[in-house]
């Protein structure tokens, strides 16, 4: 028998399964499309790209909501698709989702709109030589940006002509046929993400949280789609977020207002603060990942009832609390990610043996022919704990850490360590 609040979540990593025990938390019966061998009520039969498929699985269950995790089902247009049925679904439109789905098409709504960002010149995959050109006219001080979607990987941040060169030769080699791309000015200054529920005219706000792209301690290495996160982040003040929010939130709701977009969905800043000021890096249009799995811990309102708020046009009237202390995620990857290729299908322990202030959220796990779970991708495991501060919770998360195991595992050894940063008066002011 189906329950009257059954919701689809789709997909498959952490994110999902942070959001599926949220939203259980919540009230909701919560069956996920496909998701995976940590996460209850996965129907692995489903691929959530077959709108056909999960729209015969809604009605066979008996759901009315679709929240909508990953940003492929968003890009290739979901909402669209269940337009004006009795099914919602809990994510932005098509159009609306080029806001992440392309860098180039982004970057010009926020020029647009008087949203403060880096500058950049738009080019494409058959005149690279112009793009090499500019690049070394920068010093090689810029960062290359794949247009379309790339799973957090298609970002390479330059600190040298040589690493610039470097970059174009592996866009290349990555991306076959024709592509557009963006060449960014570099910036400095420490980062942070703000992620809210939006309707296009009201949002609010989770708390701060910082990722970790980086694969390697002291933020050195490749971009991977994220080893680690926490919340609140503690140097992002009043003054901050009010900076943050004249010069990036505003202008953003303003531009979606303007161009008439359907958006009701998470939206996600992934900010600079630089010297001159706070500057958008990127939208995503949908949680972040690892940031969900220490937001969701850390949020102690109904998300379920925020979400129908967001449906419903009746969000300002909702409030959001958070839990006290502060979150802290560390990713758990299988050896040799985020290359294309590394080994995987090994069994993992130490699951059952977690404290009750670690949550161990599941990315990339299958179960194999015996029963016993194991890897089956990059980034397996997110290791979510809570702590009275930030010390605390991070003591904890890597404690975890050293209780599961798995061969070749690797984690970062400083998420949620970074020295404190100084801000210039510009950045507030």
């Amino acid at each position: 028998m189906t329950s009257s609040n059954t919701l689809l979540l789709l997909g498959s990593g952490a994110r999902e399964h942070a959001l599926a025990e949220k939203l259980t938390r919540d009230g909701a019966t919560v069956l996920v499309l496909p998701g995976n061998a940590g996460i209850p009520n996965s129907h692995p039969e489903v691929n959530p790209l077959d709108f056909e498929a999960v729209q015969a699985f809604a009605r066979a269950h008996a759901a009315r909501l679709i929240v909508v995790g990953p940003e492929a089902p968003l890009a290739a247009g979901i909402a669209d698709f269940f337009a004006g049925s009795d099914i919602r679904v809990f994510g932005p439109t098509r159009s609306a989702a080029r806001l992440e789905s392309s860098k180039v098409w982004s970057k010009e709504f926020m020029r647009r709109h008087g949203v403060a960002t880096a500058q950049a010149w738009a080019f494409r995959s058959d005149n690279i030589a112009a793009a090499r050109a500019k690049a070394a006219e920068l010093g090689g001080h810029v960062v290359v940006k794949y247009d379309g979607l790339a799973a957090g990987k298609g970002v390479y941040v330059c600190a040298s002509p040589v690493e610039a060169e470097a970059a174009f030769d592996d866009l290349q080699s990555s991306y076959s046929g024709w592509f557009s791309f963006l060449l960014e000015e570099k910036l400095a200054g420490p980062e942070i993400s703000i992620i809210g529920l939006t309707d296009g005219h009201e949002i609010k706000l989770l708390a701060t949280s910082q990722d970790h792209k980086q694969l390697l301690a002291d933020d050195r290495g490749p971009n991977t789609g994220g080893m680690g996160a926490y919340c609140p982040v503690p140097f992002a003040d009043a003054n901050v977020l009010a900076a943050i929010r004249r010069d990036i939130i505003d202008p953003t709701l303003r531009g979606i207002r303007h161009e008439q977009f359907e958006f009701r969905g998470f939206l996600y800043f992934g900010i600079m603060l630089t010297p001159t000021g706070p500057k958008l890096l990127e939208y995503n249009v949908r949680l972040g990942d690892p940031e969900a799995e220490v937001l969701l811990p850390a949020l102690d309102s109904s998300l379920l009832t925020l979400i129908e708020a967001t449906l419903d046009s009746s969000l300002a009237r909702q409030g959001v609390r958070q839990r006290p202390g502060a979150f802290v995620g560390v990713v758990l990857a299988s050896g040799g990610y985020p290359a294309p290729k590394f080994p995987t299908g090994f069994p993992i322990t130490g699951l059952d043996n977690l404290p009750p202030e670690v949550r161990a959220y599941h990315g990339a796990t299958r179960r194999d022919e015996t029963g016993q779970i194991v890897t089956n991708g990059g980034r397996v495991l997110v290791l979510s704990a809570h702590g009275q501060d930030l010390e605390e919770a991070t003591a904890r998360a890597y404690e975890a850490c050293a209780r599961v195991t798995f061969q070749d595992a690797y984690f970062r050894p400083d998420i949620a360590q970074r020295p404190a940063p100084v801000l210039t008066a510009s950045v507030v002011n």
